[in-house]
């Protein structure tokens, strides 16, 4: 039903190249790049939200000491280098040469450690590795130091995390501010910078080139990792969330770049010779649906397991991306498809036949008794937008007594942060998703924690699964990495910290004199304009 809705959105757009213009003024020079970002820009710090928008916005002003290839190997960024000592127990970082800070302060090794220091308050790979750090310090102005209590191989991957939420590094004055607080001031050392007169959220976000930015000197650009080579002076994020005028604008120029058009838009723009789709990741975004545990009726594992039968990936991921098989997957598990952790354990739940009969069965079973279920979502953002009506429509066939919050996805973002009962303003159930970073192991893998009130947005409190991360860690080999794999998917599918709802390939649209784009996720050095 919800489906057919959105085609029938599709086909009142389909004069949208007749839409009202979209007015930008045309510089003078061609130095800028204009694009409409995927969500409004809401929360400036990529520490404290998982906001695919906000970890978008760290990439442009922030760096990392260490960045990955397309191959997740950890190559050096704002790091000259590294030493290790007393058998991989002390490691010991050096800075390159004249990395400065957008305010003209110098990056020391003190900011260093105080933003790993925050960050690993945070972010699954970094509390592994808090876990197992005796004590960061600041040797000097240029090193830093990890003394741990065992080696850790996997420290310059985690050091380098792509997304949500990488280790971006920023002044120690910033980074001192307490992990679970926003920062209001968005000052890096990367390649653009943050203007904030020029910010207003819900119309514009502006970046300018950082001319004080000096590349790594070797290497190639992919993904976070070799040269950042900027190409553009400025670049711009105009807000639109109409996606006819989004379309207008990119098929007369007016942008140069549509980072989530919605599917019916790419069968229009396909047919503009000056504009090209394609994957912005080569790997699939993972759909999930999130519960909160902390309260009725979802602190109930018997209904969350109800859902299971009502649950056709497959509705789901065309909501998002359309009829075309080669755009989604719909056998998806806790892993992200194509990556050696993904696996079939128990996937039977999710692959076996669909029955809304049988979910209701098991939700009596469960001993439902028609409390309030409050779906929370956006109505501004193309994935978990698409995901909430289709969800909004299944819990009423289910009979849930259910309560559908739509919003912007700002508002989402901050009211998902909430701990609160239904009845106090709190939530039941969301619909989000991941890049394909997010979910390729279990190092960084968010929802997959089962660690109560440390856990992220639902905080499930799963100790097996946490017993079985831990194990991951200290794996011999792959092949005891994809066993381990194989046993949490087995029990994350009979707890159900949330429900994988199917992967998605998501695509972007370019006007076609841009080259040089570097695949992962919207980035912006390499990209130009022929």
């Amino acid at each position: 039903m919800l489906r057919r809705n959105l085609l029938k959105t599709g086909a009142a757009i389909g004069g949208a190249a007749a839409a009202p213009s979209f007015a930008i003024a045309q510089p003078a020079q061609n130095r800028i790049l204009k694009m409409v970002p995927q969500a409004n820009l809401t929360s400036l710090d990529p520490i404290w939200t998982t906001a695919n928008i906000t970890r978008n916005h760290g990439h442009m002003i922030y760096d990392t000491l260490y960045g990955l290839d397309a191959q997740f190997r950890p190559q050096p960024q704002m790091a000259a280098g590294h030493v290790s000592e007393d058998g991989g127990r002390r490691i010991i970082i050096t800075l390159r040469d004249g990395l400065k800070f957008h305010d003209g302060t110098p990056v020391l090794a003190k900011d260093v450690v105080a933003s790993v220091s925050r960050w690993m308050k945070r972010n699954p790979f970094g509390q592994k590795l808090g876990s197992l750090t005796d004590a960061l310090t600041a040797l000097d102005d240029k090193r830093l130091q990890f003394s741990l209590k065992r080696p850790f191989p996997l420290l310059f991957a985690a050091l380098g995390q792509v997304s949500n939420s990488p280790a971006f590094i920023m002044p120690e004055r910033l980074a001192s501010t307490d992990a679970f607080t926003q920062i209001r001031e968005a000052v890096g050392s990367g390649p653009f910078r943050f203007k904030p007169d020029e910010y207003n959220s819900g119309s514009m976000v502006v970046y300018t080139r950082n001319a004080d930015y000096v590349p790594v000197s070797s290497g190639t650009p992919s993904l976070t990792a070799g040269p950042k080579i900027v190409h553009f002076d400025r670049v711009e994020w105009h807000i639109i969330t109409d996606a006819a005028t989004s379309a207008a604008a990119i098929q007369t120029g007016e942008i140069d770049w549509y980072e989530q058009p919605p599917p019916e838009i790419q069968q229009l723009l396909r047919r503009n010779r000056n504009v090209r789709i394609e994957a912005i990741d080569p790997l699939p975004l993972t759909g999930i649906l999130r519960f909160n545990h902390l309260h009725a009726p979802f602190d109930n594992k018997k209904l969350r397991q109800a859902m299971l039968p009502a649950i056709s990936q497959s509705d789901f991921m065309q909501a998002i991306v359309g009829t075309d098989p080669a755009n989604f997957n719909a056998a998806t598990g806790f892993f992200t498809p194509g990556t050696p952790m993904a696996n079939d354990a128990a996937m039977a739940a999710l692959t076996g036949p669909r029955s809304i009969d049988r979910a209701k069965a098991l939700m009596q079973e469960a001993g439902y008794t028609n409390e309030v279920m409050r779906l929370i979502g956006p109505t501004d953002i193309l994935a978990p937008s698409a995901m909430t009506q289709v969800g909004a429509d299944l819990v009423r066939r289910m009979g849930f007594n259910a309560d559908i919050v739509l919003t912007d996805w700002g508002t989402t973002v901050q009211r998902r942060t909430s701990r609160e009962p239904v009845s106090a303003g709190g939530w039941s159930m969301l619909f989000t998703a991941f890049s394909s970073f997010d979910f390729a192991n279990p190092a960084a893998h968010f929802p997959l924690r089962g660690n109560g009130a440390g856990a992220w947005f639902g905080w499930p409190n799963i100790p097996k699964l946490e017993e079985l991360r831990d194990a991951w860690f200290e794996a011999p080999d792959a092949a005891a990495e994809q066993r381990l794999g194989r046993e949490m998917q087995e029990v994350a599918m009979d707890e159900l910290p949330y429900i994988p709802v199917g992967a998605y390939l998501s695509l972007t649209a370019l006007r076609n004199n841009l080259s040089g784009r570097v695949p992962g996720l919207a980035l912006y050095w390499g990209i130009k304009r022929d």
